[in-house]
């Protein structure tokens, strides 16, 4: 019974911090968001919620700098006010912007918020039972090695997500009549207005994939599609 302790321990654990932190995301994302109100942009969503047979979509903003678009696990679009405010400034287009939202739209249809917060705990819970079951073999490094496995996994799963979240906002962006230019012109300026430099580090290290691959992955769906 005691060696499957340490496994116990951790999905407790794992539970405990999925409830925890979708108590704190809802709670921080109430108290720190309103809702988008910009006609100009109004006008891009509410071509994407006739594409989708929706009456409304809604998008707030979240009152942080940090240049990012996110999806809630309750269904919630949000843009943060630095990236809005990058769109007032000229940097990014009204359609650069929309392209933000299709793709966080992606996310919630895909399922992926939810299952991120799920996929959050599970690796925390993975992480500490691993580091547990390690450091009785390698003291020392043990939580260093459990770390390190479950950052890669993380990364992969973010990956994967981001790929399907790009596939669904392009079939939006072409179905509203946006089209695709946008989605990829943005991908070409993110590292420039976010300051990321994606060479830096190994593609299996990040949680986003190269921005060549993304634009590249986009241009072999518009091939297929036209050939269909």
């Amino acid at each position: 019974m005691l060696k499957f302790t340490p496994i116990l321990l951790a999905l407790i654990y794992g539970y405990a911090m999925f409830r925890f932190s979708s108590w704190r995301t809802s709670r921080e994302l109430d108290e720190r968001s309103t809702e988008l109100a910009d006609p100009q942009l109004k006008t891009l969503i509410d071509k994407m919620a006739v594409a989708l047979d929706l009456p409304r979509i809604k998008v707030h903003i979240y009152e942080i700098e940090p240049i990012n678009g996110l999806a809630a696990p309750d269904g919630r679009i949000f843009i943060t006010r630095g990236f809005y405010r990058r769109y007032l400034d000229g940097d990014v287009t009204r359609e650069e912007l929309a392209s933000v939202i299709a793709h966080e739209l992606g996310h919630v249809a895909l399922g992926h918020s939810r299952r991120r917060m799920i996929d959050f705990s599970g690796q925390n819970a993975l992480r500490t039972a691993l580091a547990m079951v390690l450091s009785r073999f390698i003291p020392g490094i043990g939580v260093w090695i459990a770390n390190m496995l479950t950052t890669l996994l993380a990364a992969r799963l973010s990956r994967s997500d981001e790929y399907e979240a790009d596939e669904y906002a392009a079939a939006l962006l072409t179905k509203s009549g946006i089209g695709t230019a946008p989605q990829k012109s943005l991908f070409e300026k993110l590292e420039a207005i976010t300051g990321a430099r994606s060479g830096t580090a190994p593609a299996w290290l990040m949680s986003h994939p190269k921005t060549s691959e993304r634009i590249e992955a986009i241009e072999k769906l518009e091939a297929k599609w036209q050939v269909v």
